[in-house]
This record gives C-alpha cells, structure tokens and sequence, in this order.
C-alpha cells in the first residue's frame, strides 16, 4: 500500500522567490517500520514453507492434547493395583505388537498376501478387516445412492419406501448377524452383509435429502434446456447432491468400521474384531489397547479419506 503524503497548507507554501519547491515529506504508513521490512527481507517464506507451517499449527494442539492424556493416565494408572494398565506398561508388556505389526504381511507386486492362521501381526487383521469393509461398504454406497435418488426424485416412492428404511435402520448391527448367519452359512458373506446393511441408511437418507433440496430454478434450468434424464442428473442433481451425499458416506463409512469390529468379536477367525476378544480371553489387556488405538486411527483415516474425495468431486462437479 502507498505510504500517505502530507500536503502543506496554502500558508505554508512557499514562494517562487524564496528558490526551489522541497519535496513533499513521506510519511511512512503505521507498522510499515524501516526494520520491520528489513526483517522481511530477510525470511522469505516460499509456499512450501507456508503450507508446512499451517500444518504444523493444525497439528500441533492434537499433539499436545495426547501427550496431556498420556500423562494423566500415566499419573492415575501407576500404581500396582490399577486395574488399567499405564502407557509405560502398554510399551513394555505390548512392545511386539506395537514394533511389528507386519508380521505374517508379505508384498509383493501383485497385491498384499496375509497368512493363513498362524501368528499374525496387528496390521494383518486390519487389513483383512479392511478388505470386508471395502466390498460392504462399496455395495451401501452403490445401492444407497440410487434408492436415495429414487425417493428423493418419486413422491410415490419416498411414502412406500421411507417408513420402511427408518424402521430398518433402528435395528442395531448385531441383531442382523443371526440372519446373515442363516442366510449365508459362512462368516466371511455374512460379515460383509452386515457392513452393507448397517451403512446403507445414511446414505440412503442423505442423498434423499440432497435430492428433495435442489432448488427450483436449477429445475427450471433444466426444463429450458430440455435436458433428458441423463444430462439431468450429470449436469444438475449430481452437483447439486454431491455434498448429501459424501456426508451420508462418511457416516456410512464410520459405521461400516463399527460394525465389522463387532462382527469379528462375536464370530472370531481373523480380523482386528477378533484379535481383540483374543487379546482379552488371553488376559493380554495391553494388546487390546494397542488395537483400539489402532481402530481409532484408522477410523480416521477412513473418514478423511472419503472426505477428501467428496471435496474433489464437488469441485469437479
């Protein structure tokens, strides 16, 4: 910004006869000091530099939080008779598990091969949970979004169908694994069932709701333009929706994780599900608090993750 001029007043000005006009005097704008620029100068901070310093301000307060709740739970878990074991005590009766996770894990450049039974590390049973949750949760997400389009798009679709759905979609997840059981006769189909159908609803509902909230003009843009159902949803209902929709996915997404956890509980096998009932039949308490830490970050990575994607196609769209 320009520094400001000071004018001199019709009094002050001088005569032609007294010689030359002086200059006009510059005074520097507020906070624009002489060192301060000079400083300046001195730091320049390209945008690399920019972007690792707003990352490390974003992530700096979670890591400081953590490192407050480790100390409190050190501080209140020390103790000999402490049913909970310490952080210090995760570490050292837990150190395996956490320095190996990869253990029975082989890859190669065909794809990640686990081994069957045997001693496998933390990170095998979260991939194989992985792999249930990716076919479930890609059928809700299919399914989902085209039930939510056509009772978002029929009047007489949305009162045969909703009742239903909200009706469904109050049952907890467990109370359907006795009927994929029956259904199925195997636990690997009926794990993936039970992630379809616990992560179907929000999807469902929400990319209904993004539907019966297009606003009327981009429906008369699209009666002018005589677009074909098609173009319509290209052009209009998916640009419109896409926000609806990635938030029914993340919802989706985050219960699909709970539900295959539970899954693996009850019907055991492989799984991070499974290693912690293991864990806790074998009075290895450390281990299944290892593999909390291990669901909690990848649920949350599972989340970022579709929404990231959700923030890419709407800018696309």
């Amino acid at each position: 910004m320009t520094s400001p001029v000071r004018l001199a007043s019709a009094q002050d000005a001088p005569s032609p006869k007294d010689g030359p006009l002086p200059q006009a005097e510059i005074i520097p704008y507020p906070g624009a000091h002489p060192a301060a620029a000079e400083m300046k100068k001195g730091f320049d901070f390209s945008p690399v530099t920019d972007r690792l310093r707003d990352a490390a301000l974003a992530v700096l307060p979670t890591l400081l939080m953590i490192a407050a709740l480790l100390m409190v739970w050190e501080m209140a878990c020390s103790s000999e008779t402490s049913s909970l074991p310490a952080p210090s005590k995760v570490w050292t009766e837990s150190k395996e598990v956490i320095l190996n996770p990869l253990k029975g894990v082989e890859m190669d450049g065909i794809g990640i091969k686990i081994q069957e039974g045997g001693d496998v590390g933390i990170a095998g049973h979260v991939l194989t949970s992985l792999k249930r949750v990716a076919v479930g949760f890609s059928l809700s997400a299919i399914f989902g979004i085209a039930l939510g389009i056509l009772i978002g798009q029929s009047k007489f679709a949305y009162r045969a169908l909703d009742p239903l759905f909200q009706i469904l979609r109050t049952v907890p997840p467990l109370a359907w694994l006795p009927i994929s059981l029956a259904i199925f006769q195997q636990a690997q189909p009926s794990a993936i069932f039970l992630i379809f159908i616990t992560a179907i609803w929000p999807v469902i509902l929400n990319t209904a709701a993004g539907v019966q909230n297009i606003p009327a003009t981009y429906r008369n843009v699209g009666r002018v333009l005589s677009l074909n159902p098609f173009e319509y949803f290209i052009k209009i209902m998916l640009p419109a929706t896409v926000p609806h929709m990635f938030t029914g996915l993340r919802i989706g997404v985050g219960m699909s994780w709970l539900a295959i956890v539970a899954a693996e509980m009850v019907q055991g096998g492989t799984g991070i599900g499974f290693f912690i009932w293991d864990s806790y039949n074998s009075s290895l308490l450390t281990d299944t608090i290892v593999a909390l830490a291990w669901i909690g970050v990848v649920g949350f990575a599972l989340d970022r993750i579709v929404g990231w994607i959700g923030r890419r196609i709407a800018r696309q769209a």
